[in-house]
């Protein structure tokens, strides 16, 4: 679990980031922080991750503040992404690359080798490629199978998909998708609605170094004075949605009206349609072109990643077996 209370930080003395943060979350959740620029989300995950450390207040990981553990007791529970790969990077080889963890941590052996040698078949990397040659989506998807290999219990994400095309995003995001369906609590910064909305099962929404919102997902997605406040667009099928619900005060109670989804919108707009009834002639219609997103059109696929779970898992039976 991880928990803030009543966290301030900052780079300057004289120029706070974060005034009084407080929120908690919990074991195996998708959190998404949200907000303009300047917000202090990439702050607090740095707070997360301990790269920084609490001006005032508490950072919290599993009950024991980030100042009491070692940086490497961190890197083994938190795995940080961040926004671009080449501030992450730093080998001359794939293979030692997804090496260096394990080398930081001093576990380096047949069981590390085994690891490196799984992701690396898995990603379909060159393991002798020089990193810093290859684009800009192959590197991404280089440091994020970097953290992956080191199995964390959290995995932290600065923008995942920035600067990615359609497949990138596509690829990046349904390992993240199968990493949390297996356990992996994700906590990600992320600017496309559109990714929040089909990912994330909760939001905190950050504006001027503080927490203004929180709670599941759609729901602060729908509420007009949070999306005001932090200058947030909504994801295209709540944005139509609430609109349609202004529009029409029929619709802010009917299915239309609370769509969150295409496929929700879909089925709603086709029960609409088949009432036959409560449309005024001459009525203006609003006519939906929308393209599923690289997120919605993701499908999860069972992929053997190495987890914190697994790690459990495996070393209890060993035990049980001597």
């Amino acid at each position: 679990m991880i928990e803030f209370r009543n966290v301030h930080a900052s780079y300057n003395a004289s120029v706070p980031v974060l005034k009084g943060v407080d929120f908690t979350i919990e074991d195996g959740a998708f959190v998404a922080f949200v907000g303009t620029n300047g917000a202090g989300k990439s702050t607090t995950m740095r707070l997360i991750d301990g790269l920084i450390k609490p001006d005032e207040g508490e950072v919290l990981i599993d009950g024991v503040p980030t100042t009491e553990l070692r940086t490497s007791e961190l890197a083994k529970r938190v795995g940080f992404l961040f926004q671009n790969p080449d501030s992450q990077i730093c080998n001359n080889t794939v293979r030692d690359e997804l090496m260096f963890g394990f080398k930081a941590l001093h576990e380096e052996g047949p069981e590390a080798e085994e690891r490196v040698a799984g992701i690396i078949e898995l990603f379909g990397f060159d393991p002798d490629a020089d990193p810093f040659l290859l684009n800009r989506g192959t590197r991404q998807l280089l440091a994020l199978a970097s953290i992956v290999v080191m199995a964390p219990q959290v995995l932290v994400l600065d923008e995942p998909t920035t600067g990615l095309d359609f497949r990138e995003c596509e690829k990046v995001m349904d390992i993240v998708r199968t990493l949390h369906e297996r356990g992996t609590t994700v906590v990600m910064v992320c600017h496309d609605m559109e990714i929040v909305g089909d990912f994330a099962e909760q939001v905190i929404v950050m504006n001027d170094g503080r927490v203004v919102d929180q709670g599941p997902t759609f729901e602060v997605l729908r509420r007009r004075e949070t999306l005001e406040r932090a200058s947030l667009v909504p994801p295209q099928m709540v944005d139509l949605s609430l609109t349609l619900a202004a529009a029409d005060a029929r619709l802010a109670q009917a299915p239309v009206g609370r769509a969150n989804t295409l496929d929700e919108m879909e089925a709603a707009v086709r029960a609409e349609a088949g009432k036959g009834a409560g449309v005024a002639e001459g009525a203006p219609v609003v006519e939906l072109a929308a393209a599923p997103t690289a997120a919605s059109q993701s499908r999860a696929r069972v992929i053997p990643f190495p987890t914190a779970r697994d790690d459990a898992a495996k070393q209890a039976a060993e035990q049980g077996g001597r």
